[in-house]
Parts: C-alpha cells; structure tokens; sequence
C-alpha cells in the first residue's frame, strides 16, 4: 500500500477472490495505482472486474442484477398474472452452481478483516457482510420491488447510501468498456465534470490523437417528450472547421479516449475498471495513453485495474509506468493449470526489459 497521506492510500493493496463465478479460488498479492492484468481470451480478466465491482458496492442487489443481465443469467419465474419471465439468477455468482449452499462468495483484501462476504442458506435469503456490518438480501423480494426493472438498473452512487437507503460502505466506482460507450453515459459523466479544471482532461485526451486543433467540446440535443427526442451527443470545434463537427465523425478511437477521460474525471477517490483497455486505441498513442491515466490516477487518488490481451498495450503500459515516478504501476498476466487460476506480478525491473526487448508477457 502506498504510504503518505490515508487519503490517498489504496482501496485494496492487494486481491483475494474466492468462489465467485468461473474463479473458485485467485490470490493477486500487490495490486498499484494503476493495475494491468493480462492474459489470453477466456482467463477470467473480465470476473476479476466484476469482483471488484461488486465489493466497491458492498454487495449492493442492484449491482448484482445489472451484473447478472449483462452476463444473461436468467431464470425462470412466474409473473403477477402468471406469465412466465426471467429474472436475475443469482446463484450463478456462485462458483460451481450446485455447491453454493456450502461455499461463501469472498471479495476484498487477503487480510480477512477486509472482506465482502455473501453467504446463503436458501435460493432466496443471502446474507451479505463487510466487516462488522451486514445485510440480508431476500432477492426475490428485491426484484419484485416496482422500483427495480430489468432494462433499468440505476447506476450506483454515493447518495444511494444515506441513512434512508442504507445498505454496506460503498466506493465510487466506474467502468469502462469493452464496447464503445453511450452518448448518455457521456453526457452524465460531463454534467458532472462542466465547469470545473476536470473538464480539460477529455479536451487533453483528444489532443493525444488529433494534436492540439482541438479546442473546446460541448454537449448538445435533449432528452425531452419522446416524438421530439434528439438525445444528447457531443460536438467537437476544431479550427479548420467553420463549424462543430460530431465526436463521432473523429473516429472510435477518439470516442474511447474522450469517454476514457470523462470517467477517470468522475472516480476521483475511487475505483476505474477498464475492460480489454486497448480497443480502439492505436499502438503508437499507447504510451501517452497510459502516462495520463498513471498521472491522473495519482493526483486525483484513483485505483484503476484493466484488462488487456494486446502485446502494444502492455508494452506501452511497461514504458509509462518506468516513466512515471509519482504512480506505481503493476502489471499481472492471469493462468489458468491443474491448481487453479494463478497470478504472475512482473517487477519493474521484469517491465523495463520487457519493453525494451520486446519480450511477450500478454
């Protein structure tokens, strides 16, 4: 754990996870500010984001049913007029399914006292705890709530955990692809960041990409009565152009950094998950790339872990993070053997020739 001021200590030092979905059991003994995690296709990268989500949310139910729609975890039940639907199947977080009754779901630090733990002895009634504190979630009671849909999970935030909703310590927490993002999950992350320094740092990263033509990005079109909807997207004014031009028009690799931006902008204090971090970026900005997620990660206390399966990524991660002093930057490659899922942390040394060399370490 980095030392200097509490504040700016890591969220978790290090990564325990056992019995949650395809990992029965994965131990990262030192995770950084800013955490790589490489591996072929299938490794378990994307899980691993997943816990994290899920324990920087206590455990929240709407977390754990976005979790499950996005997987497509489903399970029959009977509607209000006895229809068939299909609802979040929670049991399928557990790993192997059918022992779930007996094995606990286990998040957090290898340290015991730092630990989401949830627990079953039914298919309905789970217990979720965090330290001293815990909740019991009876689920079915939970998705029959009028307040939750299926298609329309809220995203959650800080003021979800009042003293009127309370439910375990939550962490700021934001992730991030593998698909290309939303012009309405844009549009939230800039209202919160207008006016204020943060909102260079979008402007910044197209600049990575496009050179320092661009100048000023605004958000425009509504989210008003249906018929008229246009919905909200964003222009970009370059100095060639008499007149705005659309994000879109610059390419996805411009829409990726700019989203990258706006969401490293609103974790400050929290966490940034980044699935397969490469797409859509090209192998010579990915140095710069990640030199402004080192430095951003450091001066706003942010803990990003990514994904990646992309040799140029890594190998740019390697450059920046021997680069950048002020952010410790770790890369892990994820196996699968006979035992288990396994964790390999390569030195900063192991980095430096790995980058120099052009030694493969995806």
């Amino acid at each position: 754990m980095l030392q200097g001021n509490p504040d700016d200590r890591l969220h978790l030092a290090d990564l325990s996870i056992k019995h949650f979905l395809g990992i029965e059991h994965l131990s990262i003994p030192r995770l950084g500010r800013v955490t790589l995690l490489a591996g072929r296709n299938g490794i378990g990268k994307t899980t691993v984001l997943d816990a994290v989500r899920v324990y920087a949310a206590g455990g929240h139910p709407e977390v754990l049913a976005d979790l499950l729609n996005n997987r497509e975890e489903w399970t029959p039940s009977s509607g209000k007029d006895g229809d068939d639907v299909l609802l979040p199947d929670i049991v399928s977080l557990f790993h192997g399914r059918t022992d779930f009754m007996y094995d606990s779901i286990s998040i957090g630090s290898r340290d015991e006292n730092n630990r989401l733990m949830i627990n079953t002895s039914s298919f309905d009634k789970f217990e979720i705890a965090f330290k001293d504190r815990q909740r019991v979630l009876h689920w079915e009671r939970f998705l029959r709530n009028p307040g939750f849909s299926r298609f329309r999970v809220r995203r959650i935030q800080r003021s979800l955990f009042d003293e009127e909703h309370e439910w375990l310590p939550a962490i700021e927490c934001e992730s991030l692809g593998p698909d290309l993002p939303r012009n309405t999950d844009m549009a939230q992350f800039w209202d919160r960041i207008a006016l204020t320094d943060s909102e260079n740092l979008p402007i910044q990263a197209l600049q990575l990409i496009l050179g320092n033509v661009v100048s000023r990005v605004a958000v425009i079109g509504d989210d008003g009565p249906r018929r008229r909807k246009t919905g909200r997207r964003f222009i970009v004014r370059l100095p060639d152009d008499p007149f705005p031009v659309p994000l879109t028009s610059l390419g996805d690799g411009a829409i990726r950094l700019f989203a990258l931006a706006l969401a490293l902008a609103n974790s400050r204090n929290g966490f940034l998950l980044i699935d397969e971090a490469e797409n859509g970026i090209h192998y010579s900005v990915q140095r710069d790339y990640w030199r402004m997620i080192l430095q951003t990660a450091h001066k706003d206390n942010v803990q990003v872990i990514a994904t990646t399966h992309s040799w140029d990524c890594v190998k740019g991660f390697a450059r920046a993070a021997m680069e950048t002093e002020d952010a410790e930057g770790v890369l892990v490659r994820l196996e699968r053997d006979d035992d288990g899922m396994r964790a390999i942390e390569y030195s900063e040394d192991e980095l430096r020739i790995a980058a120099e060399q052009g030694i493969e370490v995806r």
